[in-house]
C-alpha cells in the first residue's frame, strides 16, 4: 500500500512539474512575441527579414540558466565574465543598419553567447564570429550547433585582429567598444562593404562605416552603451 501510494505521489508531482513547464514555455513565448511587437517593430525596426529572423530566434535560449524570464525584457542581461547579451532593441537596430542579404558573408566580434551570430544566420549564408573569452567561445558554439547553424563559424581570438583568412567580408558588426576602429577589420572590408561599431569608453556612440574605392565614410547613428572591447594579453 505504501509502494503504491508513493507512486501515485511521483506521478503526481512529475504531472505538476510538466504543467509548470508547460505553462512557462507559453508564458516566455507569448513575451517573445510581445518583445518582437513592442520593442523591435513599434519602435522602427522595418526590414522585414531581421523582423522574421527575431521571431524566429528564442532569446531565452541565449542566456544564463535563472535569467529565462528576464530575457525579453527592454535592457543587456550578464551572461558571465563582464559581458552582456545586447538589448534586443539595439541587436535588431545594428543588424538592420548593415543591409545585408542572402548571399552575404559577415564577420561579428563579440560572440558573448551567440544571439546576434544566430540572428544574423537567419538573414546570410555565412557568419564567423570572434570570441575573446575561451569559456564563452566553447559555450556558444556548442549551444550554436545543438541549434542546428552550420553556417555559424566560431572562433575564441582577438577580434582586434579580424579573421583575414575568411576576409574579405560584406559587413562586420562589433559588440564591443574599442576607443577607435581597429585598422585590421577596415582591411578585411571589401569595397562597398559596411560595419557597425560602437565606439567611445565614457561616452560611446554607434557608427555605421562604409568602405568605397576611395576610402571610408562614417555616419553617427546614436548614442549607445557597450562593454568595452578588450585584447588578448
Amino acid at each position: 500500500m505504501k509502494r503504491s501510494f508513493l507512486w501515485v505521489l511521483i506521478l503526481l508531482v512529475s504531472a505538476g512539474c510538466q504543467d509548470l513547464e508547460k505553462q512557462q514555455e507559453i508564458f516566455l513565448m507569448e513575451q517573445h512575441d510581445k518583445m518582437v511587437r513592442d520593442q523591435i517593430v513599434r519602435r522602427g525596426i522595418t526590414d522585414k527579414k531581421v523582423v522574421e529572423a527575431l521571431l524566429k530566434v528564442k532569446r531565452h535560449v541565449f542566456v544564463p540558466s535563472g535569467s529565462e524570464m528576464s530575457a525579453y525584457e527592454d535592457h543587456p542581461l550578464p551572461i558571465g565574465y563582464d559581458q552582456t547579451i545586447s538589448q534586443p532593441f539595439i541587436v535588431a537596430y545594428m543588424t538592420q543598419a548593415l543591409q545585408l542579404d542572402g548571399d552575404d558573408k559577415v564577420l561579428e566580434i563579440g560572440t558573448g553567447s551567440g544571439y546576434q551570430a544566430a540572428i544574423l544566420a537567419e538573414i546570410v549564408k555565412e557568419v564567423y564570429t570572434i570570441e575573446i573569452v575561451k569559456e564563452l567561445a566553447a559555450s556558444a558554439s556548442q549551444r550554436l550547433k545543438s541549434l542546428g547553424y552550420d553556417n555559424i563559424h566560431v572562433k575564441h581570438g582577438d577580434g582586434f585582429a579580424g579573421w583575414p583568412q575568411h576576409a574579405p567580408f560584406d559587413a562586420i558588426i562589433v559588440t564591443a567598444a574599442p576607443a577607435e576602429v581597429p585598422q585590421e577589420l577596415l582591411e578585411e572590408l571589401k569595397v562597398g562593404g559596411r560595419m557597425v561599431i560602437p565606439m567611445g569608453t565614457t561616452d560611446q556612440e554607434l557608427f555605421l562605416i562604409t568602405k568605397t574605392s576611395n576610402g571610408y565614410d562614417q555616419k553617427t547613428l546614436l548614442p549607445v552603451r557597450f562593454v568595452p572591447m578588450i585584447k588578448e594579453k
